[in-house]
């Protein structure tokens, strides 16, 4: 299957290419009709669409089947598969037939016959894979409601974790919650052994084809990966990673009679609690040095601040036994409201249904129960400290674009942090400094003026941090390239502005500090 999915360039590259950036563009927003004309045999391109077809092409079959979930002639798909074959793809339970006669043999049997997708397929990939991910149809395919135990494909919560996770080398890792095994995929190109678990047998299953599609390309192309059935951290009790990633089912869900409960949302608890469990517990499954990173979203009461809620949890975590440094970044907060219109749509109901209003209505109920104001959705990054040391906690917000891939970023702002954790001030005013090549400066003033009101420092990458800078910490920028220690910049500094040394290091070394974390200064 994989030889021929990447014969008839079924991949990411290729789909962008068959469809064009406009049919593309309008798939990615779930929106599947300029894809479908893009692809229709014999129908003709618009502006912007991918290159038509006289006759089905295999891409174009694939596209129409596997992603937009429409009946292709069985004859199309022969070709589009002709080492597989179409009774190849039945046997796997990729597709089911249609019309005609049942058996096989001839390829006059194909004929007349239509061939339905049995479940998504999609490529997908980084830059040195090609992968395919298989998953339970979309609400595009489905055109309604989806099942309770339905398997989500590659989404967008998938695609941010994967884009955040540190890519160090790991001898151990396990992918909580795997789903279709998007996680577990990509941990096959950077961890010695892997272990995927999930509460759900159907999940598990599609997790399972997918990795045996990506090890088809060759014996030695991925790790072996351990598949386990259970919830949260039950199946791996007493064991240790360096590398944890969970993009679990955060969703905070009204419980009640009548309410559609999704298995890949939903883990069978109320309000934030599994997010919540999953900071007191993951401390005990990370080896010395060992990172955690996962999704997730807390309800915010009235009257309290999404950090207090984070310091209360890690307070609790640290009392269950392993204290960690953690890093969280808010990304996102939305009211009552706005969540529910969000997750009330998921999953088939229609804005405007009595199904959706009965959600909707849902929703604001149960928040209104716990008095939540405000509810936080980010990315979470726990390390347990590899030596015996204070443990450090940055609880930062970052709503706007972000680097991409982020997992470099974030790779550095952690050794950097635990650099910082590790060093006296002294050690900070002994390094010699330098700003980072994607830092610039922005001065504004009134005009006519000879010095600036205002200097704001952006980042160009990581988080994109714009810092407010002062005259002195200007001033030191401007002459941190790496030469000088800090102690005899800023000592330098003092003294062309007459001024005490010891106030210029204790107003700037705080400031120098949070430049190192962020990775304004290297």
């Amino acid at each position: 299957m994989r030889e021929d999915l990447s014969a008839a360039g079924f991949t990411v590259d290729g789909v962008a290419e068959r469809l064009g950036p406009v049919a593309s563009a309008a798939l990615h927003r779930e929106q599947p009709l300029p894809a479908l004309l893009a692809t229709e045999p014999g129908g003709e391109a618009q502006p912007g669409e991918g290159r038509p077809a006289a006759e089905p092409d295999p891409c174009g079959t694939l596209v129409r089947i596997f992603t937009l979930g429409r009946a292709v002639p069985a004859s199309a798909l022969a070709k589009a598969l002709p080492t597989l074959t179409v009774e190849g793809a039945v046997a796997l339970g990729l597709v089911r037939l249609e019309n005609g006669r049942v058996g096989f043999g001839a390829d006059r049997a194909l004929s007349g016959r239509q061939a339905v997708a049995t479940c998504d397929l999609r490529p997908y990939g980084d830059d040195a894979h090609d992968w395919w991910v298989a998953s339970d149809l979309s609400e595009l395919a489905v055109g309604g409601p989806l099942r309770a135990d339905h398997v989500l494909g590659i989404g967008g919560a998938s695609t941010t974790l994967a884009s955040w996770t540190v890519r160090r080398p790991a001898a151990r890792a396990l992918d909580l919650g795997t789903g279709c095994g998007v996680q577990a995929l990509h941990l096959t190109a950077h961890a010695g052994s892997i272990v995927a678990t999930d509460i759900s047998e159907r999940a598990l299953a599609y997790a399972a084809f997918n990795l045996a599609l990506a090890a088809s390309a060759g014996a030695d192309a991925v790790p072996r990966v351990e598949l386990l059935a259970g919830d949260l951290l039950d199946p791996v009790a007493g064991q240790r990673f360096s590398l944890v990633v969970s993009n679990p089912p955060f969703v905070i869900t009204p419980r009640g009679q009548g309410l559609p409960l999704y298995e890949y949302r939903d883990g069978g608890r109320s309000g934030d609690s599994i997010v919540r469990s999953l900071v007191r517990q993951v401390g005990g499954v990370l080896e010395p040095g060992g990172i955690a990173q996962f999704l997730g979203n807390w309800e915010v009461p009235a009257g309290r601040s999404w950090r207090d809620i984070w310091d209360e949890w890690l307070a609790e975590q640290a009392a269950n036994g392993v204290a960690l440094d953690a890093w969280v970044v808010q990304r996102e907060s939305q009211d009552p409201a706005e969540y529910a219109e969000l997750w009330a749509r998921d999953g088939g109901a229609s804005p405007g249904s009595e199904a959706h209003s009965q959600l909707y209505a849902a929703w604001l109920r149960d928040f209104a129960s716990r008095d939540v104001e405000s509810i936080g959705f980010g990315v979470v990054t726990l390390q347990r400290p590899a030596t015996e040391r204070a443990t450090w906690r940055s609880l930062d917000e970052a709503h706007g674009p972000v680097a991409a891939p982020m997992g470099p970023a974030i790779d550095a702002g952690l050794r950097a942090r635990t650099w910082l954790a590790e060093h006296s001030d002294d050690g900070v005013l002994d390094v010699a400094w330098s700003c980072a090549p994607d830092v610039t400066e922005e001065r504004h003033g009134v005009p006519g003026a000879d010095d600036p009101t205002v200097i704001l420092l952006r980042q160009g990458g990581g988080l994109g941090r714009v810092v407010r800078a002062g005259t002195l910490l200007a001033a030191y920028l401007g002459v941190a390239d790496g030469e000088l220690t800090a102690r005899a910049a800023l000592d330098a500094i003092a003294t062309v502005l007459e001024l005490d040394p010891t106030d210029v290091r204790t107003e700037l070394v705080p400031q120098v500090r949070h430049l190192v974390a962020d990775g304004l200064l290297l």
